[in-house]
């Protein structure tokens, strides 16, 4: 399952404005800001936008985080939802084993929210995934 993607746009307000709005009759509403002077050095500020699910604790919900382009910039952030920190270890190990560039090897992220843990890999053209494990989220019945 799909937990964030991070969205790298030119205008923050208007994009907030045209996400927020295409995302609105699908139950998704703007729900907070992350500043990054809360976090480490490379962690932009983000802008986010959840499903009515997202953050609720009682199912794993999505969401879209905005962030303002750099110059040059391309490619895609995406967050995938791990059911254990154990989990996230094993993903990341084996995204490093196929090729794949540390960008963040598995740890607690309480600069996001106490519970987060977290790893980050980059593919080869740049493309992250964040394998990620919120302790406040239910188990997932597959």
């Amino acid at each position: 399952m799909i937990d964030h993607v991070y969205i790298s746009v030119t205008n923050i307000d208007k994009s907030l404005t045209f996400y927020s709005s295409a995302l609105k009759p699908l139950g998704w509403k703007v729900f907070g800001n992350y500043d990054s002077a809360s976090g480490p050095e490379g962690v932009p500020d983000l802008y986010g936008i959840g499903d009515d699910m997202y953050g609720n604790g009682k199912a794993v919900g999505s969401s879209v985080w905005l962030r303002q382009r750099k110059v040059g910039e391309t490619g895609l952030y995406l967050g995938i939802v791990c059911d254990t920190n154990e989990l996230v270890d094993a993903a990341y190990a084996a995204a490093i084993k196929a090729g794949g560039t540390d960008e963040g090897k598995p740890a607690d992220r309480t600069y996001f929210a106490h519970g987060y843990y977290a790893a980050n890999v980059a593919d080869f053209d740049g493309n992250r995934i964040e394998f990620v494990h919120k302790a406040w989220n239910p188990k997932r019945h597959v």
